[in-house]
């Protein structure tokens, strides 16, 4: 089965758009967009209050992992297995995904910090996600 919303043809910055509007409405202070080396839009980082007070959230947006997860599957079109194709993919699958956990928000089955916990960033500017890896690796897990 190809990787989900892979015939897409939204433009990468409507679906940001979309993204910052689903935000906003779950009273997020901040929203910007994080760029790679190459000034291409890379992900989103906000803010907004919790109930342990501001945090600071960064969500990447690895359009380098959908292209080669389109590259290898047979059911995508040679024409689709490109750059710009993978990051409106990946772009749609991000906001996908942030609206499953503001389903779970909404529903009150869990907190965006709660479901965001991966992407919040510590004081030092590290993803909780990125710490629990080096402490993993730290103590040779």
């Amino acid at each position: 089965m190809p990787i989900l919303n892979y015939t897409t043809t939204i433009d990468v910055e409507k679906t940001m758009g979309e993204i910052n509007r689903a935000l906003a409405r779950r009273g997020v202070t901040r929203i910007s967009t994080l760029y790679d080396d190459h000034g291409v839009a890379a992900g989103l980082a906000f803010t907004m209050k919790t109930d342990y007070g501001v945090r600071d959230f960064e969500l990447p947006v690895r359009t380098d992992g959908v292209l080669a997860a389109m590259k290898a599957d047979p059911a995508v079109k040679p024409a689709q297995k490109n750059t710009a194709q993978a990051a409106r993919v990946a772009w749609r699958i991000a906001k996908d995904w942030l609206e499953a956990q503001a389903a779970l928000i909404d529903a009150q089955l869990a907190t965006l910090d709660e479901v965001m916990l991966p992407y919040m960033v510590d004081g030092g500017g590290q993803t909780m996600y990125a710490v629990y890896r080096s402490t993993q690796k730290a103590i040779g897990a």
